[in-house]
């Protein structure tokens, strides 16, 4: 970006590390308040309003971190925050939600959409086994984005009546309401953009001085940090009892992340995207069985379960041994 967000010493970094993960969650809960309120103003469905608006809100620090690193030539962040959001949001933040909390959603609900996350996830491990994502693979996986679109308008389309909330329980619309979420919109656009060029800077500097490999600060400490949104989402859907609406957005954010953020970095390089042999052999197969181990079974029995949060979350513990074991030095 041209701008240095770095500090000289271990503490600055430390110091501006943690002021952008809180831009980036102080910055993301104003444009999720922002977003939902134009959501629920029009009178959407909760699962869809999860599974979009919310999702494409929640996505936001993913997106200009790994866009921000990729055209500074940081592929191992690009690709590890990525990948490494999407496996953070299923066993770590999906796996909270089902313990905490059984969904209720029908099959009918999620299915078009698990099994769209599903068909991503298996184009990019299927892409980028030779190390690389090309400009054409990043267009056919863009294309299962646009088919998330279309399903997502056509299930609101159909069940725009079914679902509308009472009158007197939707938000108030006046000039002083709709200005408020207008810069709330805004000031949480720019908190994330600072956020995302802060957690870059002071993550790959963090990198350096500990010794620890990019790609493996992007898999944890950023992608868990640039998924906090979805945190926030999920512990506050969890406190209103909508699990509907917590599941809906991570799946919907996992598949905004996985067919938009790598795809994007390709596209506006202009050139293939590297994928590291981290990302390779452990980051991109282990999104892969931890998404299945979660979505499969829920297909399966047309509803998520409890014991689906045990596992999945079970499964990413392992991921974290091993990532920090095997390519941790």
């Amino acid at each position: 970006m041209g701008i240095d967000f770095t500090g000289g010493s271990l503490f600055m970094v430390l110091l501006l590390f943690a002021a952008g993960l809180l831009c980036i969650i102080k910055g993301g809960d104003l444009f999720v308040d922002a977003a939902s309120w134009i959501a629920e103003a029009s009178g959407i469905p909760k699962f869809i309003i999860g599974a979009t608006v919310v999702s494409f809100a929640t996505t936001m620090p993913e997106m200009l971190v790994s866009v921000f690193a990729a055209l500074q030539g940081n592929a191992d962040i690009a690709v590890g925050n990525a990948v490494g959001s999407v496996t953070a949001n299923v066993g770590l933040i999906m796996c909270v939600a089902l313990i905490c909390m059984e969904c209720a959603m029908t099959r009918k609900q999620f299915g078009v959409k698990a099994c769209l996350l599903l068909a991503a996830i298996l184009a990019l491990f299927g892409f980028t086994r030779d190390g690389q994502l090309s400009v054409l693979e990043s267009v056919l996986i863009l294309i299962i984005f646009v088919g998330f679109l279309v399903e997502s308008l056509i299930a609101a389309r159909q069940e725009q009546g079914s679902e509308l909330p009472a009158q007197e329980e939707r938000p108030k619309i006046d000039k002083k309401t709709v200005l408020l979420n207008i810069g709330k919109f805004l000031l949480g656009a720019a908190g994330i953009v600072l956020g995302a060029q802060l957690l870059i800077d002071n993550g790959s500097a963090l990198a350096r001085m500990l010794g620890v490999p990019d790609a493996v600060i992007a898999a944890t400490m950023i992608a868990i940090g640039t998924s906090l949104p979805e945190l926030v989402t999920t512990l506050t859907a969890i406190k209103k009892k909508q699990a509907s609406l917590s599941v809906g957005n991570i799946i919907g954010a996992n598949i905004m992340d996985l067919t938009l953020i790598m795809p994007l970095c390709a596209v506006i390089q202009g050139k293939p995207m590297t994928v590291e042999r981290q990302g390779m052999l452990l980051d991109i197969p282990a999104c892969l069985i931890i998404c299945a181990a979660a979505l499969i079974p829920a297909l399966v029995q047309g509803k998520f379960k409890r014991w689906i949060g045990y596992l999945i979350g079970g499964l990413y513990i392992a991921y974290l041994i091993i990532m920090f074991t095997c390519f941790g030095a």
